[in-house]
């Protein structure tokens, strides 16, 4: 275990952060203080800018704007209008209400961190447990697109509640605060090869106990996945006993003029699982219609090179059709489902990829009104 100052600490990353290291709307070090006045905090996911309402009301008053990542203590979810939105969910918070689709239900569970990698091990996997981290890159220049962008506009990149990453360094500051390096290990296909470092008390290292499968002595040739396309649901059967349900947001169906696609995003039919990895960053679509995202979590590929059953933190608008194809989730779903799947992927292997004839579970998607 090697010792730097916070002083090396700074010149490490200022070459990558550069105006982000003195942002005046990020803290550089130190988890941030998040509310405590409430164990689920709302945080803005958008990317961008929400209004803070006196009611339930999209048509209510505007008591306040909130910009990327504003964080409130979440009380309570109600129901109430908001136009052209399948869901019409809010939050309510100490101040007013959020459109639930745009806050995510986050926690701040700060944690005793590793001081030292575990003895015999190249690394570990670890989830966020708080709103958010503070990234700082090792590794200057940026590779990533969305790394690109964010530095660019002089933020400081960051992880959110229910990513998972790969740590492979543990360090340890003079002022006795641990950090730990966010490793997106190329050569796993788990990223494109950015390096973080990023504050180890806001990261819980996962336990073998959590990835033991469900139902492993239900014969697999027996358990199904349905997505269901109208209702944006998925279940899990075992024969034909329904053992789990989840909303989810499947492939957008509509286009730019609010017409029916002709091929949905997400393909309707009998599907395949053929890869499964605890972390992955994802990546593709085109030009002004593309996406880039690190550390996607509990990921189940079923259909093409990328389709799969994931957890998104950047919405909360489960139950409407948002996604470039993918079939989103909350992070607890996301990860149920994981374990329930096969093939069974262990904390040890992390990743695997199955090749035809041999598959994993079979993934139906259809469109049916019950």
């Amino acid at each position: 275990m090697s010792k730097i100052s916070r002083r090396d600490f700074l010149k490490l990353v200022a070459g990558a952060a550069g105006a982000a290291a003195f942002s005046p709307y990020t803290r550089a070090f130190g988890l941030d203080a998040f509310p405590t006045d409430s164990p689920i905090i709302a945080r803005n996911s958008t990317g961008g800018k929400i209004e803070l309402k006196a009611a339930p009301d999209y048509n209510s008053q505007t008591l306040e704007v909130l910009y990327e990542d504003a964080l409130l203590p979440w009380l309570r979810e109600v129901t109430g209008p908001m136009p052209f939105r399948v869901n019409q969910r809010w939050v309510e918070t100490p101040k007013g209400y959020l459109y639930a689709s745009d806050v995510q239900p986050s926690r701040n569970l700060p944690n005793t961190p590793l001081s030292a990698m575990p003895e015999g091990q190249r690394g570990f996997f670890a989830e966020v447990t708080v709103p958010y981290a503070n990234l700082f890159l090792d590794n200057p220049p940026a590779r990533a697109p969305w790394l690109k962008d964010t530095l660019a506009f002089g933020l400081i990149p960051r992880l959110y509640y229910g990513q998972v990453v790969w740590i492979d360094q543990v360090r340890t500051g003079e002022d006795g605060i641990v950090y730990y390096r966010f490793n997106e290990d190329i050569d796993r296909g788990w990223g494109i090869g950015d390096l973080f470092w990023v504050e180890g008390a806001a990261l819980r290292p996962l336990t073998p106990e959590e990835l033991t499968p469900i139902s492993p002595d239900v014969d697999p040739a027996e358990k199904k996945v349905i997505v269901n396309l109208n209702y944006q649901t998925l279940s899990c059967f075992e024969g034909n006993r329904e053992v789990y349900f989840c909303r989810v947001s499947t492939g957008r169906e509509y286009n730019a003029s609010g017409q029916p696609v002709e091929n949905p995003l997400t393909p309707v039919g009998q599907h395949l699982t053929w890869r499964k990895a605890i972390t992955i960053h994802m990546q593709g679509g085109t030009t002004g219609n593309g996406w880039d995202t690190p550390a996607v979590a509990w990921t189940t590929l079923f259909a093409g090179t990328g389709i799969a059953i994931h957890a998104a933190f950047w919405h909360n608008d489960f139950g409407a059709p948002r996604s470039q194809g993918c079939v989103n989730a909350t992070a607890e779903d996301a990860k149920w489902v994981f374990r329930w799947t096969t093939p069974h992927v262990s904390l040890d292997q992390g990743d695997m990829t199955m090749s035809l004839p041999n598959h994993g579970t079979v993934v139906a998607v259809e469109r049916r009104i019950i």
